[in-house]
Order: structure tokens, then C-alpha cells, then sequence
């Protein structure tokens, strides 16, 4: 069967405003104050946690691995203390899935976010039962750009990489795909807007409403 897989942050979700909210609380604790702004660092927010702990810590002149790795376990605590405070599912996200849905796809999930909070997230924003795999940062021993955890994602939902495509927002989801040997399809509505399109995606999105036809274009009929 024709399988949709997406990534969450960035994609169906708009996280980035929790992300440096949790961020800047870790930056608070280890007594820096925000070093994060919520607009500007939004692009940087949705590469991950890790991401902007470096971000931060370079502003201090600082922002080695080993300094990254101390503070990533109070991030997690603090982003999951606020983890749907400000995130919002982007416009038209939920009918687009059910839409596939009721077309016959197969929809999934393959995040670098941790798969426990990926999961609390889902569930708080009503949508975990839209998708019928979920693949997150440590559900395997390798993470994205690695093609295993999208071909596991594709498989644990029922579908065959061959007939699969992604729907993600970074250069991260490009490579994913290209390493898998599938479409992929940007959207445009995240911090980089149409800037995506400078990885020569095999599609953009600009708005979930054209989902449904762009998969059915790009995975042909079904079977």
C-alpha cells in the first residue's frame, strides 16, 4: 500500500516556540539567562534540542560537546514540563492525514524527537491515533538522516518503502529520503519558508490542503 510518512517538529507541528522556551529554562538553571530568541532561533529549533543548546552556548564562547551533553537531560525535563504550552498543529495538517486515510494511504510517523515525548505530544495534541507507526530519535541505534528508522517507520505501518514517500522541512528530511531511495516533499510554511526549495526537494508544500493529490501524484494509483 502507498505509505505517507512524516516528521513532526516543524512539519505537523509548530514546536519551535516550546523548544526554546525549555532551552532558554535550561540556559536559566545553569545561570545565563535566555540565550535563545523564540522568532529568530525558530529554524535552529527545529533541527533539535542539541541544536540549540550549541546555538546558546556559542553565544557564550563556549558550546562543547561535553558541555551539550550535561545540559541535554535538563532540556528534556524542562521541554516536557511545557511540552504543548504553545505548540500547534499547522493549518489543515489534520484533514490532510484523514484524508489520505480515507484514500487508502498509510500514514506514520519518523521524528528526531525522543519517541516517548513525541508520543505525549501526539496524545495531547488528539492526533496519535492518526498514525499507525511511530519512529523517533532513539527507537533505534541511528537517527535521521539514516534511512533505517524511515524504513522502519514505513514497515511497522503496514506499507513497502518502494510505494513511500516523506513529507518534512529540513535539509535533514532531504537526505533521509535521498538515502532511502524516495520522494520527499518540503513544506514551506515553516522559518525558511520557500528557501527549502534550494534543496531540490521533489515537491514543496505550501499548504497541507494539496496533500492529498501531490501523494497520489507522486505515489500513483493504488494498488
Amino acid at each position: 500500500m502507498r505509505t505517507v510518512i512524516f516528521d513532526l517538529d516543524g512539519t505537523l507541528a509548530d514546536t519551535s516556540a516550546d523548544l526554546i522556551a525549555a532551552a532558554n529554562a535550561c540556559f536559566r538553571g545553569l545561570g545565563h539567562g535566555d540565550l535563545l530568541h523564540p522568532v529568530q532561533d525558530a529554524l535552529t529549533a527545529f533541527h533539535g534540542g542539541r541544536a540549540m543548546l550549541r546555538l546558546g552556548f556559542a553565544r557564550l564562547g563556549s558550546g562543547g560537546e561535553d558541555e551539550v551533553d550535561r545540559a541535554f537531560p535538563g532540556f528534556l525535563a524542562a521541554y516536557e514540563d511545557g511540552i504543548d504550552r504553545e505548540t500547534r498543529l499547522y493549518p489543515g495538517a489534520v484533514e490532510a492525514v484523514e484524508a489520505l486515510r480515507g484514500a487508502g494511504f498509510l500514514t506514520g510517523i519518523c521524528t528526531n524527537k525522543p519517541e516517548r515525548l513525541a508520543a505525549i505530544l501526539l496524545d495531547r495534541l488528539g492526533v496519535r491515533h492518526l498514525f499507525a507507526s511511530l519512529i523517533g530519535a532513539d527507537t533505534l541505534p541511528v537517527r535521521k538522516p539514516d534511512p533505517a528508522p524511515y524504513r522502519l517507520s514505513v514497515e511497522r505501518a503496514g506499507g513497502a518503502v518502494a510505494r513511500s514517500m516523506l513529507i518534512g522541512d529540513t535539509e535533514t528530511d532531504r537526505k533521509t529520503a535521498a538515502a532511502a531511495g524516495v520522494p520527499v516533499a518540503l513544506v514551506t510554511f515553516g522559518p525558511e519558508g520557500q528557501g527549502v526549495g534550494r534543496l531540490a526537494p521533489e515537491a514543496l508544500l505550501d499548504h497541507f490542503d494539496a496533500l492529498p493529490a501531490l501523494a497520489a501524484q507522486m505515489l500513483g494509483a493504488a494498488a
